[in-house]
């Protein structure tokens, strides 16, 4: 009797536990507690129970069929489709659960080294990163998304735009073979987010001018809080992408958070220039842009690299959210198109500008290392990279445009999508019978809100306020504070 076979190495199998763990921990409770303190607090129910949603139904569906969309056998159409999308199917008897993990297209064929590590593992780490996607573009949507729209747009979402872009990329598809690269998901995650979350918020329309009109957190202590998991979560998010634990992990971890501290300080930097204070909330908008824009290069560039990455995505995102006035006619509620959307593409198209070939993610195996992976940018030499990069995000930005722009027009013509004007003024115990309490000499006591008369318009922004994004975290220089509530 031996406790495992002679292919699982237990370290490798360890850290990918580990990894999706602190992954499922950003989702939950990671951006159920952020949401819960970044949006009114008639909204935090119904934006937690979003999220615990979205994770609960993407688990089910991704091991009834997509993970097999994203990372199985390629469907083998004649074309250009031979390699679009995997073939469905479950991931659910003792041999998809205890076999040697792979990915067909890739694994133990040259593209990178077998797997040591059982397919149970594989599978699990794959779900939270399809998981926590739709659950960042419900920063785009919350304070009007109908719970019931929600509960079939998350599982046809995933299987009509996720898998493609997955499988495109990382179950080596069509955009892995022309030569693209996202490390740990820029573009598969985070650019699909961003453009989602946009179309999906266009379609839907904006919230009430209330909601606009005061867009700032209700807990400041919570956000802090959601956003100190997702940061040090991230840890397991850029860390397990390369599937083993070698040095490139190592790596991977430390440049994500020198990205996201660069990120931040930048940010708040330019938020005392422009504001002439710092902000905590502007703060957390830097952290997540540093994260998000490292994501698809964590293991290919050095550390100056990541350096470098965490001051153009902070800058960037910023002068989108603030100066950009095309993406106000959107009511994108917490700015995902910016912290996500645009900082995941600047990520992946500063791979091509400077991924450093000396920063090894598998070692060869021949003579002085003759074998090795890694990727080349245009800074050293390879300019074709750049190109491969923009070919690709172009392709994730239609895709997933398109894509929830259907998804959302057929469940529309399912369900409505829009809360009523009554559930959107009152929120939380309209929706779920449920609230936020506050606490009152000691007991714990739910908040009555006085029911409003409806609004007559509810796509007009109030004078001098932004109707975009950026709500999240208010700290566009263009929207002032909300009054004090104490």
């Amino acid at each position: 009797m031996i406790p495992y076979p002679s292919w699982l190495n237990t370290g490798d199998n360890a850290w990918q536990l580990t990894a999706a763990t602190l992954v499922g921990l950003m989702s939950i409770p990671g951006l159920a507690i952020l949401y819960g303190g970044v949006v009114q607090r008639r909204w935090a129910v119904n934006s937690a129970m979003m999220a615990f949603y979205g994770f609960a139904i993407v688990l089910i569906t991704w091991s009834l069929w997509g993970f097999k969309l994203s990372f199985g056998n390629p469907i083998g159409a004649i074309g250009p489709f031979s390699h679009f999308l995997g073939i469905p199917g479950p991931s659910l008897d003792h041999v998809e659960e205890q076999a040697q993990a792979n990915i067909p297209l890739l694994s133990g064929i040259g593209a990178m080294p077998a797997f040591r590590f059982p397919q149970a593992s594989l599978v699990y780490f794959q779900f939270v990163f399809a998981a926590i996607t739709p659950l960042l573009f419900l920063g785009s949507v919350v304070g009007r998304l109908n719970f019931k729209a929600w509960m079939i747009i998350v599982p046809l979402w995933s299987t009509v735009v996720y898998s493609v872009d997955a499988f495109g990329i990382w179950g080596g598809g069509w955009l892995a073979s022309a030569g693209a690269v996202d490390y740990s998901g820029g573009y598969v995650i985070h650019l699909s987010a961003g453009v989602s979350g946009f179309v999906a918020a266009a379609v839907l329309g904006p919230r009430l001018a209330r909601d606009r009109a005061e867009p700032g957190p209700n807990n400041l202590m919570m956000t802090m809080a959601g956003a100190g998991l997702l940061w040090l979560g991230w840890n397991g998010f850029n860390g397990g992408d390369p599937y083993f634990a070698g040095a490139d992990a190592s790596a991977a971890v430390l440049n994500t958070n020198l990205a996201a501290a660069t990120a931040l300080l930048t940010w708040m930097t330019i938020d005392i220039f422009a504001a002439g204070k710092p902000s905590l909330v502007g703060a957390v908008n830097g952290m997540i842009t540093g994260l998000v824009a490292i994501t698809p290069a964590a293991g290919f560039v050095n550390g100056a690299g990541a350096i470098i990455i965490g001051v153009v995505a902070a800058t960037i995102p910023w002068i989108t959210m603030n100066r950009v006035a095309i993406f106000r006619r959107v009511d994108d509620a917490l700015g995902v198109v910016h912290t996500h959307g645009i900082a995941g593409l600047t990520g992946g198209l500063m791979v091509g500008l400077i991924a450093d070939p000396q920063m090894i993610v598998y070692p060869g195996a021949g003579k002085n290392g003759a074998g090795a992976f890694s990727v080349q940018g245009l800074l050293y030499g390879n300019p074709h990279q750049f190109w491969i990069q923009l070919g690709a995000a172009a392709f994730v930005i239609c895709w997933s445009g398109v894509g929830t722009f259907v998804v959302m027009k057929v469940v529309g013509a399912v369900v409505p999508l829009r809360m009523t004007v009554a559930q959107m003024e009152t929120g939380d115990m309209a929706i779920h019978g449920e609230e936020v309490g506050v606490a009152i000499h000691g007991e714990e006591v739910g908040v009555a809100i006085p029911a409003l008369s409806p609004e007559p318009d509810l796509g007009t922004p109030l004078p001098g306020r932004a109707v975009a994004g950026g709500a999240m975290m208010a700290s566009s220089t263009n929207v002032p504070p909300p009054p004090s509530r104490t």
